[in-house]
């Protein structure tokens, strides 16, 4: 068969989980896997197969709850300040905390209240109330009680309550066992060099990770290569001993696509193809009484389907329920267009900017999986949507907590390596300030400080006419926002080529005459500007650069390009030249500076920011390190309106 033929239409995702979910119920997984009996020591985490009744009653006796003594309540009915009463001999026996209560006595004195007149004797002036100071049998439970329900999973607590009341063993449902197979002739493991074409195989390790949290038992097979005859064996041999199998790769439509082919001759394809972005290529099988799932190779794709369609299986297939999603409202901070016909999840980071909680989407890619790092919560926009407006209410799912997203600092603008040091710093200071930063460049940094998104923003505009920097770009476009220019450093701008500068150049009159290719940054951003300054300054129109509309978002993308050798050079600092071991060849000296609104120079995220860039000396060493800055004027306020 033809895999092509077995690549049917996408299914809208309503219809895609009702069909999952009636295969799974035709082959009974949901009624669970074997049942044993273990260790209540050894119990934690685990999931009830049965109610766990107690054993013995807890306490099992009438127990003193105080050091004292006990006595015969009716003793001290007159006992007062002005008429103490004594007892001797055999109507008081000293007890301590958890002592059995001796026979035919109902009462205990806290040591406080006794007065020792000797060994033999003691004076009491607080009359005594029945079985006070005293935990009856059965207090906590009572024998035959129940103590956990079946499907309950297991904590430190309960494993105490169990042992106080005699229970040592428990039955406990099996968690699924679940076998990854990684596929792909391109991949390699972690820690070899991958050469042009290969690939680091590190989403097993993902995917096995949510799965084990999620509860399940997941195993990693060795990377499978592109030969159908070899991915057949795989599956063959782990629906034989595990509950769930699920294929990493090869689910899509391509001339080495092999999966759904091999799962429609093993058994039967239920859905290949669902109506949703990204992940569209999943699918679905069942093989020998076992689900088989296969999910996209992008690492994005492939962590959101297996949330959609796996992560209810495993839960259920304990006997629990998923826990409940943990929503928030937000405002969208600019508009986002949705293809017709398909559930999307957008990532998204969210900030609390002044009373608004703003959601900004994450970046965009199947196989972007630091937007899945960085992400606070997932938007979902419906087939039938066409997306939603700047300022739009939406409700997000999120995954990270409140508390960890109303800690967070949003910082939009111009992309600086310094940066990822405040983040660092700062995400070791108590409490906890996080940093969230998008890249979008200068003049986008301004725009996100007037349309309220950000609590700062990286800027390094140079006015051509002034030479000022920054200045003139706020009074045009943020004229009635009250603000602090603080300037965060100067650095080296330059060109960054290869590795001992091979070609020799010297600077863009050399690009231009001997036809190197270069990378840019986007319109907007500071570095460009200065490019196209230079340019102007050396008489070179743009179009004698071979590459000048070819466009990268960050210097380490830029320096990323030249080290694999896909451009000569490109535009950049000199700290992302040396991170990648590059050589720099200078150009100009820039001033990077930090844009505040008034509003939230006292917030005191932004105040433990500030201190951090004026005083402390482990920050200003590392910037050091990084080489291409200075730090004159670093936490001085350039310009206030």
């Amino acid at each position: 068969m033809n895999q092509k033929d077995i690549y049917v239409k996408n299914m809208p995702l309503p219809q895609t989980i009702q069909a999952w979910q009636e295969a799974l119920q035709k082959i009974n997984f949901f009624s669970g896997g074997t049942v044993t009996t273990i260790p209540v020591d050894k119990a934690l985490g685990q999931v009830t197969a049965t109610p766990v009744f107690a054993a013995h009653s807890s306490p099992p006796f009438n127990a003193a709850a105080m050091d004292g003594i006990a006595v015969h309540f009716g003793d001290l009915a007159a006992a007062s300040e002005a008429s103490p009463i004594r007892l001797a001999g055999e109507r008081f026996v000293p007890v301590n905390t958890g002592n059995a209560l001796p026979r035919n006595f109902d009462a205990v004195v806290m040591i406080e209240d006794v007065h020792y007149l000797s060994e033999d004797e003691v004076e009491l002036s607080i009359p005594a109330t029945p079985w006070q100071h005293i935990r009856t049998i059965g207090e906590d439970i009572v024998t035959t009680e129940l103590i956990l329900p079946e499907g309950h999973k297991i904590r430190p607590i309960d494993q105490g309550a169990m042992l106080a009341t005699g229970v040592t063993e428990v039955q406990i449902k099996a968690a699924p066992r679940v076998k990854i197979i990684p596929t792909g002739s391109e991949l390699i493991q972690p820690g070899e060099a991958p050469a042009p074409g290969q690939i680091i195989e590190f989403n097993s390790r993902i995917l096995a990770g949510y799965l084990n949290e999620w509860g399940a038992v997941a195993k990693r097979a060795a990377p499978v290569s592109d030969d159908q005859k070899k991915l057949r064996q795989a599956i063959q041999s782990a629906v034989q001993d595990n509950d769930i199998v699920i294929i990493n790769a090869g689910a899509s439509a391509g001339t080495r696509d092999y999966t759904a082919t091999v799962l429609a001759e093993l058994g039967e394809v239920v859905v290949h193809g669902v109506a949703i972005k990204p992940g569209k290529p999943v699918i679905l099988a069942i093989v020998e009484n076992t689900p088989v799932i296969g999910l996209p190779g992008y690492p994005v794709s492939a962590i959101l389907t297996m949330r959609l369609f796996v992560q209810e299986m495993v839960y259920n297939f304990m006997g629990m329920q998923k826990p409940a999603a943990q929503w928030a409202t937000a405002r969208m901070s600019r508009p986002l267009h949705s293809a017709m016909g398909v559930d999307e999840f957008v990532r998204v980071t969210l900030g609390q900017v002044g009373k608004e909680l703003m959601a900004t989407p994450a970046g965009k890619g199947a196989g972007a999986v630091m937007s899945l790092v960085r992400a606070d919560g997932i938007l979902t926009l419906p087939a039938g949507s066409e997306g939603v407006g700047a300022g739009e209410e939406v409700q997000i799912e999120l995954l990270r907590p409140l508390t960890d997203v109303h800690s967070t600092l949003v910082a939009i603008g111009s992309h600086d390596n310094i940066i990822d040091i405040l983040a660092n710093q700062l995400h070791k200071n108590r409490p906890v300030i996080r940093i969230s930063s998008a890249h979008v460049g200068s003049m986008g940094g301004i725009m996100a400080i007037r349309r309220g998104e950000a609590h700062l923003a990286g800027s390094h505009l140079l006015d051509e006419e002034s030479g000022e920097y920054n200045i003139s770009f706020i009074k045009r476009f943020l004229p009635n926002t009250a603000l602090q220019l603080i300037n965060l450093c100067y650095r080296q701008q330059g060109l960054i080529v290869a590795k001992g500068n091979p070609l020799h150049i010297r600077g863009f009159q050399d690009i231009a005459d001997r036809n190197f290719s270069f990378i840019n940054r986007q319109n907007g951003a500071g570095t460009r500007l200065l490019t196209d300054k230079t340019l102007r300054d050396l008489d070179l129109n743009p179009t004698a650069i071979t590459g000048y509309e070819h466009e990268e978002y960050t210097h380490m993308s830029v320096a990323a390009a030249v080290a694999c050798g896909s451009v000569d050079c490109g535009m950049g600092i000199l700290a992302a030249a040396n991170a990648l071991g590059l050589d720099f060849v200078p150009v100009a000296e820039e001033r990077y500076d930090l844009i505040i609104p008034e509003q939230f120079i006292s917030d005191e995220k932004i105040k433990t920011l500030l201190d951090l860039i004026r005083s402390s000396s482990k920050f200003q060493e590392l910037v050091e390190r990084l080489g291409g800055y200075s730090l004159r004027d670093s936490g001085k306020v350039m310009y206030e309106q």
